[in-house]
């Protein structure tokens, strides 16, 4: 039994001898003249090494991907809850969005076109006759052409009593048209000879709908002030 542990002994040290001796003298400068043992240490290392590096450059990269994705996923989830409101609420929403486009409907037409503005400046100079208001200023001022709309300011300057002049300002108010009163002043003495009556001073201002060929000049002087517009 001790000469059989004897020959293990033996057999193990000269396989290590074996082994060690394979990597003595070895020429870094001619690889392909090692013996079997160091070639396929040196590959597995290599191996090791290019492993190692696959995973710190494609799965480094990946998991950068990865959290970047998981950050965006609150943002979804919020994104996710506010459509899905809606999409419980979407009849709501149509019924509102046909209420609102009414009454965008209704103001339209209180906005009158351009053939309707004498008969509109008629219609505030009457307001304040009706009152037993004395126009001493009634001049409409230069169009200002919006968006959508054009505003004409008209300077006023009236005389009366103050009640007169505060239900012609009430009259004004509940014209059929949209009118609204700016800058008003109103100052006592009106004249030398009756100093009881009151000057009112004020813009009026006045809307109207721009008609299609307005909205179509409009659209082109845009697109002529856009870079690259054809000239």
């Amino acid at each position: 039994m001790a000469t059989r542990s004897k020959a293990v002994n033996v057999d193990l040290n000269s396989m290590f001898e074996n082994a060690a001796s394979q990597f003595r003298g070895l020429n870094p400068n001619e690889p392909g003249q090692w013996p079997i043992l160091p070639k396929l240490m040196t590959w597995l290392a290599v191996a090791l090494v290019m492993i190692g590096l696959g995973w710190f450059f494609l799965l480094s990269d990946a998991h950068d991907a990865l959290d970047a994705e998981r950050n965006k996923e609150p943002a979804l989830k919020q994104d996710y809850r506010a459509k899905l409101g809606e999409a419980v609420n979407l009849a709501e929403l149509r019924k509102q969005k046909l209420q609102v486009e009414e009454y965008v409907n209704q103001l339209e037409k209180q906005l009158p076109g351009k053939a309707d503005m004498d008969a509109l400046l008629s219609d505030i100079n009457q307001a304040g006759l009706g009152r037993g208001l004395q126009f001493e200023l009634f001049r409409p001022g230069q169009v200002v052409v919006r968006d959508y709309y054009a505003e004409l300011p008209i300077a006023i300057r009236v005389t009366g009593r103050y009640h007169d002049i505060g239900a012609f300002a009430g009259d004004v108010a509940n014209l059929s048209r949209i009118v609204t009163l700016h800058d008003l002043s109103i100052t006592a003495g009106a004249t030398k000879d009756q100093p009881n009556l009151l000057a009112m001073e004020a813009t009026a201002r006045t809307y109207r709908y721009l008609d299609q060929s307005e909205l179509e000049q409009i659209r082109k002087d845009s697109t002529k002030g856009k870079p690259g517009a054809k000239k």
